[in-house]
């Protein structure tokens, strides 16, 4: 799976949140074996770390980031005299799914030059939270948004792929995502259609109802919940362009009348499309 644009088109559900940060420093006798609950990120200030993954061994060094997916066991040694880096732990999620990340290859090494300005953006902004700075908590998680956006856009980009490797069984569970691809493609070119989640289902070559469950399971949110997301944002850039009536955007998005497209813009964006952008 190689299309992170999931991620934009359902920004609203998207939520991260720090569970610690702080940095270390290890002695050349420095070793550790773990498998993380949540995501781990690394930013290196000091020296080289080997880091053992199955039957590879990866190498890296001062500047570099190093992503690691809950799904990864891990073996990390300092190379060099000492090593430090900054670390946070955090979890991503897209509605309930907490674990989306795994869908797409991004835990590895990354060289910094790649998301440079966030880098360095993000160790300024970890500086003021060490001194408890005030909202530097919330400037910390903003930074960390930020990071995390750029190195989803340089793999999506194909500036960067992660190569630590998932076991097979977590192999076979990321793979999930990519059934529904087709789905997705059929929902981007039939948005101004009244789109049916049976019509779906049979895309993907499932009955209806175990379509939802697979739907939910693997994205975190409802089928119907998706569309609905995509057409409000898609309404919302069109009301911002302000070349076309509410009742052409009703027909443009597959609703059959001004009134039924009001009556949902409003449950979502808590007033009427004639007052967005008034």
């Amino acid at each position: 799976m190689d299309n992170l644009n999931i991620f934009n088109e359902l920004s609203e559900l998207v939520t991260l949140r720090i569970n610690s940060c702080s940095e270390v420093v290890h002695v050349n006798s420095w070793i550790e074996r773990r498998q993380h609950k949540d995501y781990d990120l690394w930013y290196i200030q000091e020296g080289q770390i080997e880091i053992r993954i199955r039957d590879e061994v990866h190498i890296a060094s001062e500047g570099e980031l190093i992503l690691y997916s809950p799904q990864v066991s891990y073996t990390a040694t300092t190379l060099s005299d000492h090593c430090k880096f900054i670390f946070i732990h955090f979890d991503l999620s897209l509605g309930n799914h907490l674990q989306i990340l795994d869908n797409f290859q991004l835990s590895g090494i990354m060289n910094s030059m790649l998301v440079e300005e966030e880098i360095r953006l993000f160790v300024e902004t970890y500086d003021l939270y060490k001194q408890n700075k005030p909202m530097s908590e919330i400037r910390l998680k903003g930074c960390l948004t930020i990071l995390i956006a750029k190195i989803m856009e340089q793999y999506e980009l194909k500036q960067y792929r992660g190569e630590f490797t998932q076991d097979p069984i977590n192999q076979k569970q990321a793979k999930y995502l990519d059934k529904l691809q087709p789905v997705f493609d059929f929902v981007h070119k039939q948005i101004h259609q009244n789109l049916k989640v049976g019509e779906l289902a049979r895309l993907a070559g499932m009955s209806e109802k175990y379509f939802i469950t697979y739907f939910k399971q693997t994205l975190g949110v409802t089928p119907g919940r998706y569309i609905y997301q995509l057409k409000m944002k898609r309404a919302r850039e069109l009301l911002y362009n302000k070349q076309y009536s509410i009742q052409q955007i009703a027909s443009m998005l597959g609703y059959p009348d001004p009134y039924s497209f009001s009556k949902a813009f409003k449950k979502y964006y808590k007033v009427p499309p004639s007052e967005f952008v008034s």
